[in-house]
């Protein structure tokens, strides 16, 4: 960090937070040290993640979508470590891209590590409220073998799902049996996830209905996770002998997670959609001499 102030945002999506970097020149160095000082709910701004606002053209990572997508999410989990997507985090960042004026009501194309996502901000409702923001998610990939996770003396076989970045989804009768979920579950083979996975605890609500919690990699339990929803969604549909590509309609899933709600839609051509709320909370400026002084 080189500059004094340096100005950020603090938004959530269905409670799962960020911290927002607007950084459109690709100026700012984030070190790992860096993004877990800012996301310390003690002695940071607290956060899932790091959101930096970067110019595709601008990102030695983006630059080949710049043509497709301004703006690109260099997303950082809480512990410091990279990930390819964050579902929640699109939807933030489209919000911060519609509230700085980069964006309107309508699409906007976000470029990510795993490729362009394409959001769409629905309009304000009658009292200012802002619209939800739905997120075309890419097609899941199900990589088949036998995935097992296990929470102390208990094991359950799980689903292998990537939506850009990897889930292991298993169901369980109450989602109490996840514990507490502070440290990652052991999953097996380690050869299905060599860069780790986010693991989801799924109960079953009604008919179409679902809840989770989830163990996200590099940031712990959150309160909610949009690829991860979208991994659960896939994961129960195949489980409801459900697949929109044979009946030839979209499927849709409610999912509720302990920070909100989201609706899920796999659509015949394996496209998943995902709509939920992206609020932006506070902005201002940090010092930067605190990080430095860390």
């Amino acid at each position: 960090m080189s500059t004094a102030q340096t100005a950020f945002l603090k938004g959530h999506g269905t409670e799962n937070d960020f911290v927002i970097l607007p950084d459109h020149d690709g100026l700012l160095e984030l070190s790992p040290a860096v993004v877990a000082r800012l996301c310390d709910r003690r002695a940071g701004l607290g956060a899932d993640g790091v959101l930096r606002v970067v110019r595709s053209a601008a990102h030695p990572e983006a630059r080949v979508m710049a043509d497709e997508a301004e703006w690109f999410m260099d997303y950082r989990n809480s512990d410091g470590s990279v990930a390819e997507m964050c579902g929640n985090g699109v939807r933030v960042f489209a919000r911060y891209l519609q509230r700085a004026g980069l964006a309107g009501e309508g699409d906007v194309a976000v470029a990510t590590r795993a490729g362009v996502r394409r959001a769409h901000i629905a309009k304000a409702g009658p009292d200012g409220t802002p619209g939800d923001i739905t997120v075309a998610m890419g097609r899941a990939a199900l990589p088949e073998g036998d995935v097992t996770v296990t929470v102390g003396p208990r094991s359950w076989p799980a689903r292998n799902v990537n939506m850009g970045n990897p889930h292991a989804v298993l169901f369980v009768d109450d989602l109490d049996e996840a514990g507490d979920l502070y440290a990652a579950p052991a999953v097996a083979p380690a050869a299905a996830y060599p860069d780790g996975t986010n693991v989801e605890f799924v109960a079953d609500r009604g008919p179409h209905h679902v809840a989770m919690r989830v163990h996200e990699r590099g940031s712990g339990e959150t309160r909610s996770c949009g690829t991860g929803a979208c991994a659960v969604m896939v994961a129960t549909a195949r489980r409801d002998g459900l697949d929109p590509a044979v009946a030839g309609h979209p499927v849709t899933y409610t999912v509720d997670l302990p920070g909100g709600r989201l609706v899920i839609s796999e659509l015949p051509d394996g496209t998943v959609e995902m709509t939920g709320p992206a609020v932006i909370v506070a902005e201002g400026h940090f010092d930067a001499s605190w990080l430095s002084a860390s």
